[in-house]
């Protein structure tokens, strides 16, 4: 009980030594508390009729009625097995990029080529998504870069953004382009803390550049990995709805559209507001219990967790 008073005391002294600090905090706090705290109590519709001018919290209770719409619902497994899709090569693919690009920057002795490769790698971050999925059409068209490379070499132009096919290869070759670069700073700032006396070790056992890589710096930042990995994964249901929103259409649906996309449709377009959050809900849970079991995992398997 005295440890715990003196360790409130210690508290409440540094809050009045530092108030001016901490006030810098009530701004995120309220943002956190306005749009990710309160309107969680709206997922109760869920659970509950909700018709247009009536009550926020729904009219009627109808327990698990839209948990069970949904499951019976063909179009909402097409949506969820897109989703595992798209998802699954994103963390595939994009997540171990900004890794290599990383370790292959630290190893370059120039700093003006080092710099000129980090801007223009960082750019495509800053690049609305409206226009990222400008520059897709654009390069995608039948008379766009990608199909006249296509006719170099003797082939066929092709309507990738009329292709359910190529929908998945396309959202994968953007998210690259615009995210891998952005990915690395994280990274980069972790090589810097790296102790030179480890290289040093290493070079003296008799280490090459890749063992001195494998042996020194990937267990360096293997905690930033971890943690950034089990946010990811964290991420894996909630594909981005913007960029697949403004690419998709009729005719790449099939493979194109996501839960997020889904829930557009069902819920603003259609009015089934009940029916889109017994889904949203369905789709936080699946995230909330990745995001535990990766952690879980990792400080079983690795040592380290996000908590």
């Amino acid at each position: 009980m005295a440890t715990e008073l003196r360790g409130t005391e210690t508290w409440g002294l540094a809050l009045r030594k530092h108030w001016r600090l901490y006030t810098f905090a009530i701004l995120p706090i309220l943002w956190f508390l306005v749009f990710r705290y309160l309107p969680m109590a709206g997922n109760v519709i869920a659970f509950r009729r909700f018709r247009p001018g009536g009550s926020i919290f729904g009219e009627e209770w109808v327990g698990l009625y839209y948990i069970e719409r949904f499951i019976q619902d063909q179009a909402f497994w097409q949506a969820f097995q897109n989703t595992v899709i798209i998802g699954g090569l994103t963390l595939l693919i994009v997540f171990p990029l900004p890794i290599i690009l990383a370790l292959l920057l630290n190893e370059l002795r120039s700093r003006l080529f080092k710099r000129f490769v980090q801007t223009v790698s960082y750019l495509p971050h800053f690049m609305s998504i409206v226009i990222v999925a400008g520059f897709v059409f654009e390069l995608t068209a039948l008379d766009g870069t990608v199909n006249r490379l296509v006719q170099l070499f003797g082939g066929d132009p092709i309507s990738f953004m009329q292709q359910a096919d190529w929908f998945r290869t396309i959202y994968i070759s953007s998210e690259v382009w615009q995210t891998v670069g952005w990915g690395t700073i994280l990274y980069l700032a972790t090589l810097t803390t790296i102790d030179a006396q480890l290289y040093e070790a290493a070079r003296i056992d008799g280490a090459n550049r890749w063992k001195q890589t494998w042996h020194v710096t990937l267990p360096g930042i293997r905690p930033t990995m971890v943690v950034l990995l089990i946010l990811n994964i964290g991420q894996f249901m909630q594909v981005g709805f913007e960029k697949i929103f403004l690419l998709y259409n009729t005719l790449t649906q099939p493979t194109a559209d996501v839960l997020s996309t889904y829930i557009y449709r069902v819920g603003l377009t259609s009015g089934q507001l009940s029916y889109a959050t017994a889904i949203g809900l369905f789709e936080a849970v699946i995230g909330l219990v990745l995001v535990f079991s990766a952690n879980a995992i990792s400080r079983r398997v690795t040592g380290s967790s996000l908590w």
